[in-house]
């Protein structure tokens, strides 16, 4: 794993940040801080801004930072699924620099993984090998002071990548992760300390209403229309976080805690949780988690 310490003194290149977001306020994405938290790390930040039914684009003016470019678009949401890989692509291209931070609407990077992450990039950058970056995750759930930790939450993502043609780097089905040329390819890519916050199902329950509408209009499945409340499903592993959020999204946090209780359902057994039970403990004796599915391979 690399480590900032073990790391040689090495200019870094210049960064691009690049995210996606539509419906912001509706959706109560804590869009402003995931665009603020990569600020300290970038040179410049593309935000693709798809045509919203509230004050999104405002709200990203508002943020008043020189480096901020705005692509204004209108999302096709009549393909494959592929909406949101698509237009994460968009952003992408109109990156202006080799390296790139990726950031979704509903991820805070911590402060601490700035000067990692910058470090990171300059020591690899004189190697071909290495095409992306790989980041720890936290998934907030119920309320930002609730992990989720089971085994279907995934414990890293590639969210640095090379950007450009010669590297062919392109965002992947939904756009979780990344793939290379038109094989796809898996990434290959180095650990980093980083760690990246998930707040997408830690927001109340309106945010979660539409969500569910909006994943619908994506995807497909049972119409929403008529939905009105949202709790969230008890699962193995949610535990109280303890640590320190990004100074960024405090104040969105500050305004979101409430009971678990209220926002999740009570403790109920399934067959399903003995598996996550089982691969758990596996991965506290061994350090490795059991069937992870990896977008990406680490070298």
């Amino acid at each position: 794993m690399t480590r900032l310490a073990s790391l040689p003194a090495v200019t870094a290149p210049p960064v691009s940040g690049f995210t996606l977001v539509r419906n912001a306020i509706r959706l109560d994405f804590p869009v402003e801080a995931s665009i603020r938290s990569i600020l300290p790390l970038c040179d410049e930040v593309v935000v693709n801004i798809g045509k919203s039914d509230d004050d999104t684009l405002d709200l990203v003016r508002g943020i008043d930072d020189p480096r901020i470019r705005i692509i204004e678009s209108e999302w096709d949401f009549s393909g494959d699924h592929r909406v949101l890989a698509d237009e994460t692509q968009r952003a992408m291209r109109a990156c202006r620099h080799p390296w790139g931070i990726y950031i979704q609407a509903d991820e805070v990077l911590h402060h601490d993984a700035v000067p990692l992450l910058r470090d990171a990039i300059a020591h690899h950058d004189g190697n071909s090998a290495v095409e992306g970056l790989l980041l720890h995750y936290r998934h907030f759930y119920g309320t930002p002071e609730y992990l989720a930790t089971c085994r279907g939450w995934y414990p890293y993502e590639v969210r640095v990548v090379r950007l450009g043609d010669t590297w062919d780097i392109r965002s992947y089905r939904d756009a979780q992760g990344f793939r290379v040329g038109a094989s796809d390819r898996k990434i290959r890519v180095k650990r980093t300390d980083a760690w990246m916050h998930h707040y997408g199902w830690a927001r109340p329950d309106p945010a979660l209403v539409e969500k569910f509408k909006t994943h619908q209009s994506i995807y497909g499945g049972p119409a929403q229309e008529d939905l009105e409340t949202v709790r969230l499903a008890w699962q193995p592993g949610i535990r109280r976080y303890s640590g320190t959020h990004p100074e960024a999204v405090t104040g969105w946090v500050a305004q979101r805690l409430g009971s678990l209780e209220e926002r999740v359902f009570p403790r109920e057994w399934r067959w399903q949780h003995l598996r996550d039970h089982a691969t758990a403990l596996v991965e506290r004796v061994t350090g490795r988690r059991p069937f992870e599915f990896r977008n990406y391979r680490v070298i």
